[in-house]
């Protein structure tokens, strides 16, 4: 899922003044969609055979309000994720779309362990791609008033799809944001960076694998994937280590880290002119990583920090890196104690992005800030500890 920029969100109310925005009736709200489309050139047929029959979600809108499994740390996180039944179904497919990846790292540059890795996480494979209904979904989530701005261009963008012959509107089903398909892809991407993969003439997410896979690498490049480059690396640091130097908004050359004594765990770093950042999930006794630029770039496809790093490491594996190690992290907090803690940073000034019990980017520099003010290790990892002093 992609951040809007209030910007955006400004010239999305300009250009549909004349449309009802989201809330009230839905009823009303459809008709306003239905005016856009026809003020856009859409035509009446269409319009109708798009939006006749589209339905509220109730059930689209309790997903939304419920992502609690990005509460959950790194480790335990990683190994619920990544099963031995999924690192040998990884592996058969790496071989059974031998071409296919040959022909996405040569012609887009996207390495085949990163696709790997997210179809594996958003659909096993294939095997489950969701059963909400795509319009439904998208429509309920454009009229609700929490990320109009994110889905009502997705509402746009699926009448293309139907227009083109690529989207049922009634038949068409997904994940319960709107994203089609083995990869999990919204309609403005498939729309914007779909490609016909198997050569038929259409661009079918849901059931041909090559489509599916080269889609999603050229959303990948299309979003500042560079080619030839690492993404993740374990590392090992020295004791000595500055640790309010990790986390993600601090950068510096391959170079400058290893003469401050850092290492690959599993071989000599490459790359050594790149920036990174030095990752620690849980901390500093919990497994580290270096991220690189092409690390950045897995937020654009997902924002949680814990599922982009385990997607992320997972495609190390699957392109034979060793299992990471875990080590000891320091016992972190559950969500009611995440929430007090997001709600005394916030009384201390910080900007934690909203009290949900979830560790996300700015909980983690808030978190460090704290740690650094306060004298203590400033690893990002809360805890209960912290919370005390706080």
């Amino acid at each position: 899922m992609r951040l809007i920029s209030a910007t955006l969100l400004t010239l999305v109310l300009s250009t549909a003044a004349h449309a009802q925005q989201c809330g009230g009736s839905f009823s009303a709200f459809v008709d306003g969609l239905r005016q856009e489309a026809l003020r856009n050139g859409h035509s009446a047929q269409s319009v109708n055979a798009f939006f006749n029959g589209v339905s509220q979600d109730q059930a689209t809108l309790n997903a939304d309000r419920r992502q609690g499994i990005f509460a959950t740390p790194f480790v335990e996180f990683s190994r619920r994720l990544i099963s031995q039944n999924r690192i040998n179904n990884g592996r058969t497919n790496a071989e059974r779309y031998r071409s296919v990846f040959d022909r996405m790292e040569r012609e887009l540059g996207v390495s085949r362990g990163v696709l790997l890795a997210f179809w594996a996480f958003e659909t096993d494979f294939g095997a489950f791609q969701g059963d909400y209904n795509t319009v439904n979904s998208l429509v309920t989530l454009a009229h609700d008033c929490r990320r109009p701005e994110l889905f009502r261009p997705q509402v746009f963008a699926a009448l293309d799809l139907f227009e083109s012959g690529d989207l049922d509107p009634r038949n068409t089903t997904g994940a319960w944001a709107g994203e089609i398909g083995m990869v999990q892809m919204l309609p403005e991407d498939i729309r914007d960076r779909g490609i016909d993969g198997d050569g038929d003439g259409h661009v079918d997410l849901q059931n041909s694998a090559p489509d599916a896979l080269m889609s999603g690498a050229n959303m990948l490049r299309s979003l500042g994937w560079q080619a030839n480059q690492p993404w993740l690396v374990e590392i090992e640091v020295p004791s000595n280590f500055d640790w309010s130097l990790s986390g993600l908004e601090t950068t510096r050359r391959v170079s400058q880290w290893q003469q401050m004594g850092i290492r690959g765990r599993n071989g000599s770093l490459t790359n050594t002119g790149l920036q990174a950042s030095i990752v620690a999930p849980q901390g500093r006794n919990g497994p580290l990583f270096m991220a690189y630029p092409n690390y950045s770039v897995l937020f654009e496809w997902n924002q949680s920090f814990v599922y982009v790093t385990t997607a992320a490491y997972f495609a190390t594996r699957l392109e034979g890196a060793p299992v990471y190690n875990a080590g000891n992290p320091d016992p972190g907090l559950d969500q009611t104690q995440m929430r007090q803690l997001q709600q005394r940073l916030t009384a201390l000034g910080h900007d934690v992005g909203g009290i949900d019990g979830i560790l996300g980017a700015r909980t983690r520099a808030a978190v460090q800030a704290e740690q650094q003010r306060l004298g203590m290790p400033a690893d990002a990892w809360p805890t209960t500890e912290l919370l005390r002093r706080l």
